[in-house]
């Protein structure tokens, strides 16, 4: 074993090659990244019948730095787990591509940056949500992944949270509206991470975190809940009609969508079809958001402004 594998923490490689903007562009997690930049706009589109461009770029710049540099200190955390999971062992961190002390480093100058364009260039409140995000993911999601097997939906509190970071961006912090978008993503987190984590149980039991599905292993719970919050899924999509924010026509989609969205958690409910399902709730859970956020936000462009 040479110094340099001596010095590294257990179950990361020695550097390989040298890291390149691909490495540290993954160490963003560039696909739940855009996520959150894509919902924060629909929050900040559907609060404003006109748009300022320069602020709607300030706040897309501002989001991504800050759920990109919250990526990169997540995986700073949790490079020891990662290392453990066949899904995540190939990241940059546990390859040691990248170095912990560099992806440190990169992660907070991410977040704090974001933080900055966000306070300076669109208002305190969008600034003060975005922070708020951060502490909730790092200080209590994070952790809370190894002591507690309600985490999902700890953690699905800073998940659902930059939709409000686009609607204070616009003025309205405190609208009804702003609160459906936080319950649609919070409710929506369930089923799609439900599916997630029994489909890698084993992987999870390996890096011993308490997901549902490693203290669940008939799947009862994990289905049963994936269920459940999807019935609230499809209450919490209705809200904006409800509410008054959105025409008839959104309602009529939504209830589509969240058909469904509810077959598939309930053939997840079977126990013979529990594997192949969650595979397949997971990718229907994935094409749900986009579609429902994408006609929630043409349908207030059109009727409601």
């Amino acid at each position: 074993m040479t110094q340099t594998e001596e010095q590294l923490p257990t179950g990361l490689a020695a550097p390989a090659s040298p890291a390149t903007w691909r490495h540290y562009l993954e160490l963003t997690k560039p696909r739940l990244s855009f996520m959150s930049v894509i919902t924060a706009m629909v929050g900040y589109l559907a609060a404003l019948p006109y748009w300022d461009w320069a602020r709607t770029l300030y706040l897309m710049l501002g989001t991504a730095l800050c759920a990109g540099g919250v990526a990169a200190l997540n995986q700073w955390m949790e490079s020891e787990l990662d290392a453990k999971m066949k899904r995540t062992a190939d990241r940059p961190i546990p390859t040691g591509v990248i170095q912990p002390g560099s992806a440190f480093i990169v992660g907070w100058l991410m977040c704090i940056a974001g933080l900055a364009v966000l306070f300076r260039q669109v208002n305190g409140m969008s600034s003060f949500l975005a922070l708020a995000t951060i502490v909730a993911y790092l200080a209590i999601y994070t952790p809370a992944k190894r002591w507690s097997r309600w985490n999902t939906e700890i953690g699905a509190i800073s998940g659902a949270l930059p939709p409000m970071i686009g609607w204070a961006a616009a003025g309205r912090s405190n609208d009804p509206l702003g609160w459906s978008l936080f319950a649609i993503l919070y409710t929506w987190q369930m089923p799609h991470f439900f599916a997630l984590c029994w489909t890698y149980r084993k992987d999870y039991a390996a890096a011993g975190m308490r997901m549902i599905s490693v203290t669940d292993p008939s799947g009862r719970r994990v289905s049963r809940r994936a269920f459940i919050w999807s019935v609230l899924l499809v209450a919490a999509s209705a809200l904006p009609t409800l509410l008054g924010y959105c025409s008839w026509y959104y309602f009529a989609f939504a209830a589509v969508l969240g058909l469904w969205i509810l077959k598939s958690t309930i053939t997840f409910l079977n126990p013979a079809r529990r594997e192949t399902e969650a595979r397949r709730l997971f990718l229907i859970s994935i094409a749900y958001l986009p579609l429902l956020l994408g006609v929630l936000l043409a349908d207030r462009l059109i009727f409601r402004f």
